[in-house]
């Protein structure tokens, strides 16, 4: 099945399919008694779908989906002290058991809270231009790939899909949620990235950099802050083996770089520049693909993954 097949959402029984990102489909379960769609509860279901540069592209990863799923899932049971998380239930539909929980339904804030411990792709763009990341003053000489003296907040815009998310400068947080929810939510950003490395240093991987979404729950005039969607995933974070991390130049990750470097080498016969939708992945690019995410997953967690 192609991606843009699976696009068209699954119907599922007792669930009114409501939104599709470019990788997950969001349901609203029915009340039973009236048939309506609740409004205090979604189910977030990950597909196979994979994208890059923008595009989703037409060929699956197999098990992406649950990957992601299982994977949040664990990081949010070690982030749990930290703050609560909007697992409601992992009593799901068979269709989508595995890669899909029933979660709260929250306010959900409009900004992508970024936490940079090592400095790469977009940041690193940003410094060389101005010697700061979201305004940010970094110190002279990094390279690609650098560990920044402390960790810092860069969060975006959250934009369409299709289009890019732009980096917000400390005023234009405070602008959008509030001083005082700016400065928690880049206080839970930073501490969610140092528990992501302390756990992950322990076994071998470097978190370069992390995407957090929150919400809130409760009395508007003193929400609590909830964390949302995925955690600490290959899709939402740069993970990188530490036994081969060497500044200077891009580093070796556990994600989809070998669906990016394929897209743009000779083979692909792509223009990124065209506009154009990427072509379709060939086996082997798919496969290592879905071994690095698989091999994130039982690195990380200590566990063999099943599919």
């Amino acid at each position: 099945m192609s991606a843009t097949e699976q696009t068209a959402a699954a119907e599922l029984p007792g669930y009114q399919h409501v939104y599709s990102g470019k990788v997950r489909d969001l349901y609203a379960p029915l009340d039973p008694a009236t048939g309506e769609a609740r409004d205090d509860q979604v189910l977030l279901v990950a597909t196979d779908r994979i994208s890059a540069y923008d595009f989703v592209l037409d060929t699956p990863i197999p098990d992406k989906g649950a990957v992601l799923t299982q994977l949040s899932l664990w990081w949010f049971d070690q982030l749990a002290d930290l703050l609560p998380n909007h697992v409601v239930s992992t009593d799901v539909p068979d269709a989508v058991r595995g890669r899909a929980v029933l979660c709260e339904r929250l306010q959900m804030l409009p900004i992508e809270c970024i936490g940079r411990a090592y400095l790469t792709g977009g940041g690193l763009d940003e410094y060389r231009e101005t010697g700061a990341v979201c305004g940010v003053p970094l110190p002279p000489g990094l390279e690609d790939g650098s560990r920044l003296p402390q960790a810092i907040f860069t969060p975006t815009t959250k934009a369409p899909v299709g289009e890019h998310d732009q980096p917000m400068s400390p005023a234009e947080v405070d602008a959008a949620v509030g001083g005082a929810l700016a400065t928690r939510l880049s206080d839970l950003t930073r501490r969610i990235l140092a528990r992501g490395n302390e756990i992950a240093g322990g076994r071998g991987i470097i978190l370069a950099d992390t995407k957090v979404e929150f919400g809130l729950r409760g009395d508007p005039a003193a929400p609590e802050i909830v964390l949302a969607d995925e955690v600490l995933t290959p899709d939402s974070s740069r993970f990188w083996p530490a036994a081969r991390w060497e500044p200077g130049h891009p580093q070796e990750s556990y994600d989809k770089q070998f669906v990016r470097d394929w897209l743009t080498s000779p083979a692909s016969g792509w223009d990124r520049r065209s506009g154009e939708t990427p072509p379709p992945l060939p086996d082997e690019v798919v496969e290592r693909t879905r071994g690095k995410y698989v091999e994130a997953y039982e690195t990380l967690t200590g566990r063999r993954f099943g599919g």
